[in-house]
């Protein structure tokens, strides 16, 4: 698809210090909308990670990447269970340019949600091409949702934003993902070293989780809070604070700690206050 490139040099990625400048790190922004993203945490996450900036940063649900370009790891492995995901970040890596259109409209919202199923269907969901549909569905869909139906096809309804900022030139994200890996597997498969620091954000305990086509049910939550219990080096863990994530958590021999978060987006659009727990273990 024309305007869509990968803008790799040839050769040694770009240092951060030759194509930023002072202060750079608080100015490059998570790219997607994330519904109950974490942006507003990274500064408590950040006074758990700055004793621990030596060792390599795990996201295993890295979802909206909020808090890794919050902290800003040289060091990062980032997983997602949800492959456009996954693949829209691997093209970021690259250097990814957009040329196609681009508006707050809703007929052409339909046409492009239309065509990227389309890419779907016929394989071709690692293309720079979905990767670019990926970005403006997410940022012009209801709510910033992320929501796929059974046959795994993406069926976010067309937002109702009064404007909206497209970006088409993501090379400066380049230099920074230079030294972050992205992988897209089931999260106890993840090649785990034992120093490695996790920030965990599962998707919320809450009833709807249609993240992906299989979704994430209890027994999903139970399963990752056992294998983050395991892990011998630094965790920190974030859920909403639901009674029974908060017995599971402190069975599991987590310190807990409760926050206010902001707001809570959910698919019918509730923006009430959510009360968080904030779990950490070997720290």
């Amino acid at each position: 698809m024309e305007g869509l490139a990968d803008t790799t040099a040839p050769g040694e990625p770009p240092k951060f210090s030759e194509a930023f400048g002072e202060h750079a790190q608080r100015r490059l922004k998570p790219p997607l909308k994330w519904a109950g993203g974490k942006r507003w945490q990274v500064p408590r996450v950040r006074m758990l990670w700055q004793n621990h900036r030596h060792r390599r940063l795990v996201e295993p649900f890295c979802g909206g990447l909020a808090v890794t370009l919050g902290l800003m790891p040289k060091k990062a492995l980032l997983n997602d269970i949800n492959p456009h995901v996954i693949n829209f970040y691997r093209w970021l890596k690259r250097g990814l340019t957009i040329s196609l259109p681009m508006t707050n409209n809703e007929r052409q919202y339909y046409a492009h949600r239309q065509r990227f199923n389309e890419l779907l269907r016929e394989g071709k969901g690692a293309s720079a091409e979905a990767a670019a549909l990926f970005y403006y569905l997410n940022r012009t869909g209801y709510n910033g949702l992320c929501r796929f139906n059974r046959s795994g096809a993406f069926n976010v309804p067309f937002g109702r934003y009064t404007s909206i900022t497209y970006t088409r030139d993501f090379t400066p994200y380049r230099a920074v993902l230079a030294g972050w890996d992205f992988i897209q597997t089931d999260f106890e498969a993840i090649p785990l070293e034992r120093d490695d620091f996790i920030y965990a954000d599962p998707p919320y305990d809450v009833q709807f989780r249609q993240y992906s086509a299989a979704g994430f049910s209890w027994e999903e939550q139970v399963r990752a809070a056992q294998w983050l219990a395991r892990h011998p080096g630094p965790v920190v863990l974030s859920n909403q604070a639901t009674d029974r994530i908060v017995a599971l958590y402190g069975k599991l021999g987590f310190c807990l700690k409760f926050l206010q978060a902001p707001r809570m987006i959910s698919c019918t659009g509730d923006r009430s206050p959510a009360r968080e727990v904030l779990a950490t273990k070997n720290l």
